[in-house]
């Protein structure tokens, strides 16, 4: 009886050590994405990430068999519309901010996306999961975006431009590091679309927004 009562706490607390709390799971895939960031995919080990987080490496096994499914679900766990509530009223205006937005992250997912450009390549659930988490969310706001310009008579519904403009917002946020060296930052991703996108709908550039009304309170 005695010996059944020692060992009895130890299972439980074995099952309380494997469940971590949603910050906890949140500070674990924010350094493995760090860390992909800043040393590349083949360089982050779970070692690694245990060290900085400060655990034994056996939790993150417990929860993550490999180092690919961690990253996977880390990425999942990023999945986030940022462009989702972009609704200014207009066509051009919705385009522009869907820019300025992409444009303020647009360091910190290209880095991410070249990080983990070489690995995608070998691995299907990563190449889903980065796709999941940085792109798919981006595209289908910006078909929203266009669908609303449709239904609001801004532009035709088989305006030829339209099955492109995605791959272009896009696709110029991969290009500029490689053909300028710089990032796609918000100024330059609303001049290109002032420049280019507009001009391929017809579309006229949004007017400047007026200044702020004074405080009243």
């Amino acid at each position: 009886m005695t010996s059944q009562a020692a060992e009895g706490p130890e299972p439980v607390a074995a099952t309380r050590r494997s469940k971590i709390t949603p910050e906890r799971e949140k500070e674990f895939f924010d350094a493995v994405l760090e860390q992909i960031r800043a040393c590349g995919y083949e360089a982050v080990t779970m070692e690694g990430v245990a060290a900085t987080t400060r655990c034994s490496k056996s939790t993150l096994y417990r929860q993550w068999k490999t180092k690919p499914q961690f990253v996977v679900a880390a990425l999942r766990s990023r999945r986030t519309g940022r462009l989702a509530g972009i609704d200014t009223g207009s066509l051009a205006g919705d385009l522009c901010e869907a820019a300025r937005s992409t444009g303020r992250w647009s360091s910190y997912d290209g880095t991410l996306l070249q990080a983990l450009g070489h690995a995608v390549h070998g691995d299907e659930d990563l190449a889903r999961a980065l796709r999941e988490a940085l792109i798919d969310p981006e595209i289908d706001a910006l078909r929203t975006i266009l669908r609303r310009g449709v239904e609001r008579g801004e532009i035709p519904a088989g305006h030829p431009a339209l099955e492109y403009i995605p791959a272009q917002m896009l696709g110029v946020v991969r290009a500029r590091p490689v053909v300028d060296g710089e990032y796609a930052d918000p100024d330059y991703l609303v001049r290109f679309v002032e420049v280019a996108v507009l001009p391929a709908l017809g579309l006229d550039s949004p007017s400047p927004p007026g200044p702020r009304p004074p405080s009243t309170g």
